[in-house]
């Protein structure tokens, strides 16, 4: 059995109206109280947290003060984030089984619910795990999540991990090294004709990784090297135990994202 973790993204979508089946996160209590401490902070300090423009200030403010948890004003995280990393993830191309056996494989970082499973119910709101808060205890995520995220993950499985290090700073610390898989996706340069990382590339590919991971039913960390998916080719050469390297001559992610068209 294989964890997959993927962390959250500034952007998400709306809340449609839905009666979808309501799945509690597990550290909602502690979210909860993390969003009613958000929502009493002044516009100028949410300007000066998350570094926004006036317009983006406002709403964002909008934003975190229509933050509920009532259950019928949730969706999915799995359909909730946007972002390079969700359009290589395709959720609207998965399956109902694949969305099961990603609620029991995938775990997505998050400052404000702190680690969620993919079909958790969730509203939007904005708050990266870098953020710096004024007040304690919410000061520094960080210490204010401990060790909680990682003690929800499923014990000894191998953790691929296709997370940012803003969000994995939450959460590696507090696990063997041994059991971290972190995938290195590198593209071709046209001009060098060598592998660099390309950042809205390697985005792409962690999603596509993980929808491989769930579509595919990988179960174990020795099947990795058969990822193929977007022109990317396992490099043994370059690769250790715990990075496996992949290469893309040629990218064909392109449409994906729509910073790439």
């Amino acid at each position: 059995m294989l964890t997959i973790l993927l962390h959250s993204s500034k952007t998400m979508r709306p809340t449609p109206a839905n009666e979808a089946h309501y799945q509690a996160p597990a550290l909602l209590h502690e979210a909860t109280h993390l969003a009613e401490y958000l929502q009493r902070l002044s516009t100028g300090q949410l300007q000066t947290i998350m570094q926004l423009s006036p317009a983006k200030t406002e709403q964002t403010a909008q934003l975190i003060q229509s933050w509920t948890d009532d259950p019928a004003k949730q969706q999915p995280a799995i359909d909730a984030f946007l972002g390079d990393i969700y359009s290589g993830l395709q959720v609207h191309t998965l399956t109902d089984d694949d969305r099961r056996y990603a609620n029991d494989h995938l775990f997505i970082l998050s400052g404000l619910y702190g680690i969620l499973r993919a079909l958790d119910s969730i509203h939007p709101y904005r708050l990266e795990m870098g953020y710096k808060l004024p007040d304690e205890p919410y000061r520094n995520l960080y210490r204010f999540w401990g060790d909680w995220l990682a003690r929800q993950l499923p014990a000894n499985a191998p953790i691929i991990n296709l997370s940012a290090v803003e969000y994995t700073k939450a959460v590696l610390p507090y696990l063997p090294g041994a059991r971290i898989i972190t995938p290195k996706f590198l593209s071709v340069s046209p001009k060098t004709g060598q592998p660099v990382f390309v950042t809205v590339h390697a985005k792409i590919a962690r999603g596509a990784f993980a929808r491989w991971l769930i579509t595919n039913r990988i179960e174990e960390d020795t099947s990795l090297a058969s990822f193929d998916e977007l022109g990317y080719v396992y490099d043994a050469t370059a690769s250790t135990a715990t990075q496996p390297v992949f290469v893309a001559t040629t990218f064909k992610g392109l449409g994906l994202s729509v910073r790439l068209t």
